[in-house]
């Protein structure tokens, strides 16, 4: 079965880098992709899956029908939206809309997720079950994958694996992580209250922004002295706002940030642990304030068996050397995990860096991957899907 998945893969690379470059010159936004829904649709529909739209807002689930006695449904997910990024690469088939690029690799994902359903649609005569085809938005705003639970798109679902690139992984390699893949990520926000006066005269004010600047420090020291440091946690106050005129004492700021952690107990005790500190601070230098602490997306904890699933269908397809085991977690997040909430899943991470140029961050605006990542993508996943059914 791997040679014949390989075979078809590689016969529809051009066609891979087409409809990649396709999508990658036309982004768009998270809840806003509509044309990219359309033509995922419309490649799927030519497959023959039968094809649902409008699933979570602008998502697409394309069914593929096995021909076995196994009933259980193995889902592949892949994301689709795009960023508020300026495109820099001068690629010659960049981004055509100002302002919006792909550049978190979401066209690969997109063009992965095709890629196995065209090969496998080629070949369901000889799967035992049935796949599910999810194409998610709004991946970046971290919404996409509840819309799409809401609409029951993982109902009957025994196990889905998921897809992520990786520049720093070279192209025509696999990362494969066990455990905890990705981080929590809750937004935060504290809003701190004094008074305002004279710029001259501190001692009759209480200055807001000097009491931030004390929440911020403690925090981050508290972070070191009271915190589990086999359990990483990271808190970074990405905006301030905040006074008036440069001899007015502010007696407001406002400050919004990020909170990323690994483990659960930790994720679980973050809002009345900051909350504490940030009341101790306030209360001894007599400001007030307001916290609203938001729950986003739970850390993407891998399944052992599902993992060992895709660590050995890589290491068929592409040998040993081509293999990474990761051995540390990244503190991104992926909204991956809310479906993982409801089933076991394994995400991996697709290599697609250079060895010739320069490999760009994710979320850069020079960002670009070698596309022949996108046949390693293609092929991995469909031969861990064929192998789902044999080994579990």
């Amino acid at each position: 079965m791997l040679t014949e998945i390989k075979d078809l893969a590689e016969k529809l690379a051009p066609r891979l880098i087409e409809i990649r470059r396709h999508i990658h010159a036309h982004p768009e936004l998270s809840g806003e992709e509509y044309q990219t829904a359309a033509y995922v649709a419309g490649v799927l529909s030519s497959c023959g899956l039968h094809v649902k739209e409008a699933v979570g807002k602008t998502g697409v689930i394309g069914e593929l029908s096995g021909n076995g006695s196994d009933n259980r449904i193995l889902a592949i997910r892949t994301d689709m939206d795009a960023l508020p990024i300026q495109e820099l690469t001068n690629l010659e088939f960049a981004s055509c809309k100002p302002g919006i690029m792909h550049a978190c690799g979401h066209d690969v994902h997109t063009t992965v997720g095709l890629g196995t359903a065209m090969v496998l649609s080629g070949l369901k005569e000889a799967l035992p079950g049935n796949l599910r085809f999810l194409f998610q938005p709004a991946e970046e705003i971290a919404k996409g994958a509840s819309w799409m639970v809401r609409d029951g798109a993982i109902r009957d679902v025994s196990g889905v694996f998921g897809v992520h690139v990786f520049p720093s992984i070279p192209a025509r390699s696999v990362g494969i992580r066990y455990g905890a893949l990705t981080a929590a990520a809750d937004d935060l926000e504290i809003m701190i209250f004094g008074e305002s006066g004279h710029g001259a005269r501190p001692h009759q004010a209480i200055d807001a922004i000097w009491v931030a600047s004390q929440v911020i420090c403690s925090l981050q020291q508290a972070i070191s002295r009271t915190q589990n440091p086999l359990r990483p946690l990271v808190l970074t106050i990405g905006q301030i706002t905040g006074g008036r005129a440069p001899n007015v004492i502010a007696d407001q700021v406002r400050m919004v940030g990020t909170v990323r952690s690994l483990h659960p107990d930790t994720h679980a005790t973050l809002p009345q642990w900051i909350e504490n500190i940030v009341s101790s601070v306030c209360d001894t230098y007599g400001a007030r304030y307001q916290m609203n602490y938001s729950r986003g997306v739970p850390s993407v904890q891998n399944d052992i068996a599902l993992t060992q699933v895709l660590e050995e269908a890589s290491r068929e397809a592409w040998g040993n050397d081509h293999i990474q085991i990761l051995t540390e977690p990244s503190l991104g997040a992926e909204d991956f995990s809310l479906l993982l909430q409801d089933v076991p899943g394994s995400m991996f991470r697709l290599g697609v860096g250079s060895l010739d140029k320069e490999n760009h961050p994710l979320h850069h605006p020079q960002f670009e991957v070698d596309e022949s990542a996108i046949v390693t993508g293609v092929v991995t996943l469909a031969y861990a899907a064929y192998k789902y059914w044999h080994q579990n």
